[in-house]
C-alpha cells in the first residue's frame, strides 16, 4: 500500500469531520485500520505510523482501544 495517513493527521481528520468510514480488517495474523474521507467511490487510506508503512495490532481489542482514544465513535469490521 504505497499512500496511506498518519496517526497524527488521522486525528486531525477526525477532529475536523472529513472522516466518512473505518473499516477495520485481518491482514495475515495482525489486525489493520483504513479510512474514507469521500464518497463510496473514494478509496481506502490504510493508517499508518512513523516507522511502518501499515500500522498493525495484536488483537481487534487493541484496535478498539486505539481508535476509541483517537475520537473514532464506530467502525465497520471485515473478516
Amino acid at each position: 500500500m504505497p499512500q496511506g495517513i498518519q496517526e497524527e493527521a488521522l486525528r486531525v481528520m477526525l477532529e475536523g469531520g472529513a472522516v466518512r468510514d473505518v473499516l477495520v480488517s485481518r491482514h495475515n495474523e495482525k489486525w489493520t485500520l483504513a479510512i474514507r474521507l469521500g464518497g463510496a467511490g473514494s478509496r481506502w487510506l490504510p493508517v499508518r505510523s512513523r516507522r511502518e508503512a501499515l500500522r498493525t495490532w495484536a488483537s481487534l481489542t487493541a484496535v478498539g482501544r486505539f481508535a476509541e482514544a483517537a475520537g473514532i465513535r464506530a467502525f465497520q469490521v471485515e473478516v
